[in-house]
């Protein structure tokens, strides 16, 4: 009997976590589906999935979102990764640095955006240090439907700086699993420590690395706070459009379809991310 409880102990600790995840991810996500294909009447259409591709903003939507995507991704990657590096090189205060530098994740998303907003708009912070500092004569407007790059480098410096922590965590808990005795090897034969980055850590620390760049791009996708708090309807993008035609058009079917979109787009990335990284690594093992 002790036997059977022990074995069943690891499925009934997961058990609240599987129960978790049906609720809140798995049956909103059939019901999404079943909205964006299923008629009033209850036969299967994709009326709502053409009106979606047809919508005046569905071009836009994709093209921007895919566009900060490839933006936001690989400098938050590359940031992160720094940022692991120089903590795991356990400097003096590595970790009041750490503690630092994850502060953007106690911050919502919409919080994130509403800061940056008072530094990029018109009478915000940043045209008044320039300003002070005698580099502009008058308030530049960064936030235009006009000026296109600079919307869409608010953008950017603001989802890098909200949401770069969360990969730095990964990153520094992949890290922390790499034995010391590959570190000393590497010094045993000489490696400084770029070579020692390139030969050793990057290859160990691939698993973490795809992990992070998986979930970062799911977040990527789902950006829209951050944009409706900096551009409003100046910058469409897919969940932006989810969230309107749900809360102001009321029409759940496009929303629905919106959302489809996006889940169809990340699971092909995360395919592609999982098959591109998991060849290399099998051409690193042999």
């Amino acid at each position: 009997m002790r036997a059977r409880t022990e074995e069943l102990l690891p499925f009934a600790l997961l058990l609240p976590s599987v129960i978790f995840l049906a609720l809140l991810i798995l049956i909103p996500m059939v019901q999404a589906l079943l909205l964006a294909v299923q008629a009033d009447s209850g036969g299967f259409t994709t009326e709502y999935l053409a009106r979606m591709s047809g919508d005046v903003n569905f071009n836009d939507a994709w093209r921007d979102t895919l566009l900060l995507l490839i933006l936001i991704v690989p400098l938050q990657i590359v940031l992160a990764l720094v940022m692991a590096l120089l903590i795991n090189s356990r400097f003096r205060g590595h970790q009041w640095f750490l503690y630092i530098y994850a502060i953007p994740l106690a911050i919502s998303d919409l919080a994130a955006g509403i800061l940056w907003l008072a530094v990029f708009t018109e009478r915000g912070y940043l045209n008044t240090v320039a300003q002070g500092a005698g580099l502009l004569d008058t308030p530049r407007v960064f936030l235009s439907f006009e000026n296109f790059p600079g919307l869409l480098a608010a953008i950017v410096i603001a989802e890098s700086w909200r949401a770069t922590a969360i990969v730095m965590v990964i990153l520094v808990a992949g890290l922390q699993l790499i034995p010391r005795d590959y570190f000393e090897a590497a010094d045993l034969f000489g490696a400084n420590r770029l070579r020692r980055t390139l030969h050793v850590v990057l290859p160990l620390l691939r698993p973490s690395l795809q992990s992070a760049l998986i979930i970062r791009t799911i977040f990527a996708f789902q950006t829209f706070a951050v944009v409706l708090a900096l551009a409003g309807r100046n910058l469409p993008v897919i969940a932006a459009e989810a969230y309107s035609w749900y809360a102001n058009n009321r029409n759940a079917h496009l929303a629905a379809s919106y959302a489809l979109l996006l889940l169809g787009l990340t699971a092909v990335f995360t395919v592609l991310y999982i098959r591109v990284l998991g060849l290399r690594e099998a051409e690193v093992k042999r």
